[in-house]
C-alpha cells in the first residue's frame, strides 16, 4: 500500500483505562472516551461514575440526538415520563429524541454506566456544565435551561 493510500484511511482511536478527558459535575465524574472528533461527530461515548445518592439531572428531552446508557456496575434509576426503571449491571437503556428521561443513583453504592450520544452533540454540553460549576456553586435552573437549549435539549416540565 502506498503512503498516500495509508494517509487517507481513517485513524483508529484507542483510549486506555487511564486515558480520556475527565469532566466532574458535582457528584458525577465522567470520562470522555470519544468526543466525536474521531467519528465525524456521529458518535460520542463517555463513562460516568455516579456516587451514592446522586440525584442526576431533572427530566429532559433531546430534539437531535439519541442517548444510550449501558450500566456497568451498581444500579441506576431511570425515569422515563412517569415510569421508573431500576437498571442493574448489564442493562442497556436507549432513549430516542423527544422522550423525557432522567437518571439517578438512589443506592448506597457507586454506579458506573457507559453513555452513548449519537450524534456527539451532548459531549460539549458536559464540558460547559463543568465550567459553570467550577466555582463550587450549584447551577441555577435558569442557567441550566439556557445552556441545555444550545444543545437542542429542554426540560420535560410536562411530566414532572
Amino acid at each position: 500500500m502506498t503512503d498516500e493510500a495509508k494517509s487517507s484511511e481513517p485513524a483508529v482511536s484507542v483510549v486506555g483505562p487511564g486515558d480520556g478527558e475527565t469532566i466532574v459535575m458535582g457528584t458525577t465524574r465522567m470520562r470522555v472516551l470519544e468526543d466525536g472528533s474521531n467519528t465525524g461527530h456521529r458518535l460520542g461515548i463517555a463513562e460516568s461514575v455516579l456516587t451514592p445518592h446522586t440525584p442526576g439531572p431533572p427530566q429532559h428531552r433531546h430534539a437531535l440526538h439519541d442517548e444510550g446508557f449501558y450500566v456497568l456496575s451498581g444500579t441506576v434509576r431511570f425515569t422515563v415520563g412517569r415510569k421508573d426503571y431500576d437498571a442493574t449491571a448489564g442493562t442497556l437503556v436507549m432513549v430516542p429524541p423527544g422522550v423525557p428521561h432522567a437518571f439517578a443513583n438512589t443506592t448506597d453504592q457507586p454506579a458506573v454506566m457507559l453513555s452513548i450520544f449519537t450524534p456527539d452533540l451532548y459531549v460539549q454540553y458536559f464540558r460547559e456544565l463543568q465550567e459553570l460549576m467550577a466555582d463550587g456553586r450549584p447551577l441555577s435552573p435558569r442557567a441550566n435551561v439556557r445552556m441545555m437549549s444550545r444543545y437542542a435539549t429542554e426540560p420535560a416540565t410536562d411530566v414532572a
